[in-house]
């Protein structure tokens, strides 16, 4: 299966590239993630309650989706979302750990909890622009192009799906992260 990359977005805690391009730097002051979101006008309140992981996924595919130029928030079953990482929510499991971690003062946040599960970033992504095709969060033990080439591959396999919002996205803490996605869509070559 052939497919192309359309568009790309690298998010670091020092820049954001786009397709190439570096667009944007931190600034002392301000979390960068946040900078991003307003720069941008993202308008989804949900961003505020999201652990460092989620907020790292939505803040890569928001800005690379706009890059696409279509008609957002249409419902569609052609587009699946996979991405992967090696430490999975180890963030939020740390947090959440916290929560539980003294007999004397337990109390499990359940608004912690959530974001103990790493595909929660792909559902948020699926959700907020209706996407009803695959969505998955994959954990591999190293960045391996190859492993990622054959899961994308097996999405374009199911005879619906012509496009996929993937790439690593990975959130030890708030600033130690990485995003690097990209649209692939599938070839159509005659």
């Amino acid at each position: 299966m052939n497919t192309m990359v359309k568009h790309t977005v690298k998010l670091t805690p020092n820049y954001l590239e786009v397709n190439g391009n570096r667009v944007a730097e931190a600034v002392s002051g301000e979390s960068f993630l946040t900078m991003l979101y307003r720069k941008y006008n993202m308008d989804y309140p949900k961003f505020f309650k999201m652990d460092v992981l989620c907020k790292v996924g939505f803040v890569a595919s928001e800005i690379l989706l706009a890059e696409e130029g279509t008609e957002r928030f249409v419902p569609r079953a052609d587009r699946a979302v996979i991405l992967f990482n090696r430490n999975s929510s180890l963030n939020a499991d740390r947090t959440f750990q916290k929560t539980i971690a003294d007999p004397a003062d337990f109390y499990p946040s359940p608004s912690v909890f959530v974001y103990t599960l790493p595909n929660i970033v792909t559902g948020e992504i699926a959700i907020r622009n209706k996407y009803h095709g695959e969505s998955s969060f994959i954990l591999l033990p190293e960045k391996s192009q190859e492993a990622m080439n054959q899961a994308i591959a097996r999405a374009f396999m199911d005879g619906e799906t012509t496009s996929v919002l993937t790439g690593w996205v990975e959130a030890v803490s708030e600033t130690d992260f990485e995003a690097e996605m990209e649209l692939r869509i599938k070839n159509y070559e005659l």
